[in-house]
């Protein structure tokens, strides 16, 4: 039986590539610095007391859902127990992963509206072995206007998720480009914040922005949360302007720079058709072990256990 064009596409993205660390891109290496080595963390004996972690900025087509479900499927690689949260009325998390939102019967807008629901209701696994998601639907768009009378309405998903916080590692929420009340939601509920950054010009308007919702955040629902760091996304080292951009976001956050840094590829476009994470859509691939290497980074700081 002849193969598909998706099926050939994938044949040949798992034997096209064969690349190592040393392929990887990283700030230490573009900017001149000692280079950095982050280890295999040691499996866990027990899970639960998952650290929280938002994936947020509020402009568009960053990389944001890319590096929710790679990172999450990186982390599950490692041995940990994830769980995703589409947080967008978009909903490019559940497409990424092959959910259709006319196939579910509930999403993440009903957990927030309906006191009376449990994560469990519309818990999904995914095809990673150790990755569940919750999906979203277009009807979170309504979302915030539906909770503009309910009392601590910044807290709803801090305490939905608390009920689930003791079986997984690491919970990753994939926030909506914008800086609304969906998104303090998720900032409420969360101990880190990873930004995740093209590196092109105006990109780097937006993060002084963030960086004070952040700090409003701290100073009047989420005490805890943290800057995680900052990825830089989409480099591309062919060009002076990106390695310019970099070098700009080192000196603006010197402490909050990942140093994996995520290079531009054709590859993570194709995982969306193919509705998985490009760790098995594209296992031996940079942009596979990019993540991975984010993964262990992230362990390595303390940011997940």
């Amino acid at each position: 039986m002849a193969k598909s064009a998706s099926e050939i596409s994938r044949l040949n993205a798992k034997s096209t590539f064969s690349k190592a660390d040393s392929d990887i891109v990283t700030s230490s290496s573009v900017l001149g610095k000692p280079a950095k080595d982050f280890p295999y963390p040691a499996p866990l004996t027990e899970h639960g007391n998952a650290k929280i972690i938002s994936v947020v900025n509020q402009k568009g087509g960053v990389g944001k859902t890319t590096t929710t479900i790679n990172l999450g499927a990186a982390f599950a690689e490692l041995g940990r127990r994830v769980l995703l949260i589409d947080f967008d009325p978009q909903h490019s998390l559940s497409i990424g992963l092959n959910v259709s939102t006319r196939d579910i019967e509930g999403s993440v807008y009903n957990l927030l509206m309906d006191e009376s629901t449990q994560v469990s209701d519309f818990l999904l696994k995914t095809s990673v072995p150790g990755m569940d998601m919750i999906p979203a639907h277009e009807d979170l768009s309504g979302a915030e206007g539906g909770l503009v009378n309910v009392i601590a309405r910044e807290k709803i998903l801090k305490r939905v998720l608390s009920t689930v916080t003791d079986f997984y590692d690491v919970i990753l929420i994939d926030c909506q480009p914008s800086l609304g009340l969906l998104t303090v939601n998720a900032l409420t509920a969360s101990h880190w914040v990873l930004v995740p950054l093209e590196c092109e010009y105006f990109a780097l308007r937006g993060v002084a922005l963030l960086d004070d919702i952040i700090k409003k955040v701290k100073a009047n629902t989420n005490p805890d949360i943290e800057l995680l760091g900052i990825l830089p996304t989409m480099f591309d080292k062919k060009t002076v302007h990106s390695r310019e951009v970099l070098e700009r976001i080192s000196e603006a956050f010197p402490a909050h720079v990942f140093d994996t840094t995520i290079a531009r590829t054709v590859r993570f476009p194709e995982t969306t058709v193919a509705g998985e994470p490009i760790t098995s859509y594209a296992s031996s691939s940079v942009g596979a072990a990019s993540y991975r290497r984010l993964a262990r980074e992230i362990i390595a700081n303390g940011g997940v256990r």
